[in-house]
């Protein structure tokens, strides 16, 4: 279970709200040309189905930025814009129904610029992002601190923040992002004593499916320990599906998300007589739609499967051409192979009957 969780600003993004104690949500990114409309509602429709609470798109083009109107009508969750360089496009993205926008000010230019996305934010009363990674910190601060540090991170983001501040306006989310776990845990840890502006966490730049879930749960796990953070992203180089299934997990496992089923499974050895991690996988994304608080374990062996699927809700173990079915670590029925599968969801199904023995 985490620390007590850090009292942020309370900030509205389209119908969802972050910071003041509120639900920590999940976030991703779509990968398709956003001016590809029909690709991109229906990845965020995939999204959404998944768990995702809010969705960033990135827009650097004019038709992007007009694109969005098209695909809000057609989506349930918040849309994030995601600009870079060109405030036109900023602005253009507002005004086309965007929830949120998510620049780093330092890149947008000059202080009319800067401004003039203020003012169309003001006007619409939509939150801005103000994100700052490791690899676009400003040289000065790289100089300051003989090099990359979170400290330098936190300088960027907050003297970013007050120029948006200072423009008279303060619906603002952070995000500091590193590559470097620990320095993005450093990082966060400074930055939550210094400012009362929700957090948006993640690892930028994690790696492929299996280094970057490793680094964004020892990373996201260390600072949503210490009660800090609002949002959250996995990023992973993969199906963007995939960062929502790590963050429901990483949360759940954190104390900080009830609900969904939890998949527990054996590691292999020499008993299994099963395709273990076949059926693993196949219960896991059986799971997926069942709106249970459970908790359903995999097991390879018909020896010790019951034994050690005690804490677990319901499972199976695999034999040779058989396998079990269990409940609070009673075996229910005896079933062929080929039968678990289908048995475990019916019974997932009907959870809440008193289930036939053998």
């Amino acid at each position: 279970m985490s620390k007590n969780r850090k009292v942020t600003k309370t900030i509205q993004i389209g119908d969802r709200v972050i910071g003041g104690g509120n639900p920590i949500l999940i976030q991703s990114m779509t990968n398709t040309r956003t001016e590809d409309v029909k690709a991109t509602v229906a990845q965020i429709l995939r999204l959404q189905n998944a768990g995702c609470e809010i969705v960033r798109c990135t827009v650097p083009t004019m038709e992007a930025a007009k694109a969005l109107s098209k695909i809000k009508k057609q989506v349930d969750i918040p849309v994030v814009a995601d600009i870079h360089f060109d405030y036109r496009l900023a602005v253009a993205a507002i005004e086309n129904g965007a929830d949120k926008i998510r620049i780093n000010p330092g890149n947008i230019g000059s202080k009319e610029r800067v401004q003039a996305v203020v003012d169309a934010a003001a006007a619409r009363g939509i939150p801005i992002r103000v994100g700052v990674n490791s690899g676009s910190l400003e040289k000065e601060l790289v100089e300051k601190y003989h090099g990359v540090t979170a400290e330098g991170l936190v300088e960027s983001a907050l003297g970013q923040v007050k120029r948006i501040e200072d423009m008279g306006y303060d619906k603002l989310v952070i995000s500091i992002k590193s590559s470097d776990v620990l320095m993005c845990v450093r990082a966060h840890e400074l930055i939550c004593e210094q400012t009362a502006y929700p957090l948006h966490v993640g690892i930028t730049e994690a790696g492929t499916i299996i280094s970057g879930n490793i680094k964004s749960s020892i990373g996201l796990g260390l600072i949503l320990h210490q009660g800090i953070g609002d949002t959250i992203r996995v990023s992973l180089t993969g199906d963007p599906l995939e960062e929502i299934k790590s963050a429901k997990l990483i949360l759940r496992t954190l104390g900080l998300r009830k609900g969904g089923i939890e998949v527990v499974s054996c590691p292999t050895c020499g008993r299994t007589k099963i395709d273990l991690i076949g059926l693993a996988n196949q219960v896991e994304n059986m799971v997926a739609d069942i709106p249970l608080d459970l908790k359903v374990a995999v097991m390879g062996c018909v020896v010790n499967g019951p034994g050690e699927a005690k804490e677990a809700d319901i499972g199976i173990a695999g034999g040779c051409g058989e396998g079990l079915l269990i409940r609070h670590g009673e075996v229910v029925k005896k079933l062929p192979e080929d039968a678990l599968l289908p048995a475990l969801r019916e019974a997932l199904l009907n959870w809440n009957e008193e289930p036939d023995r053998d």
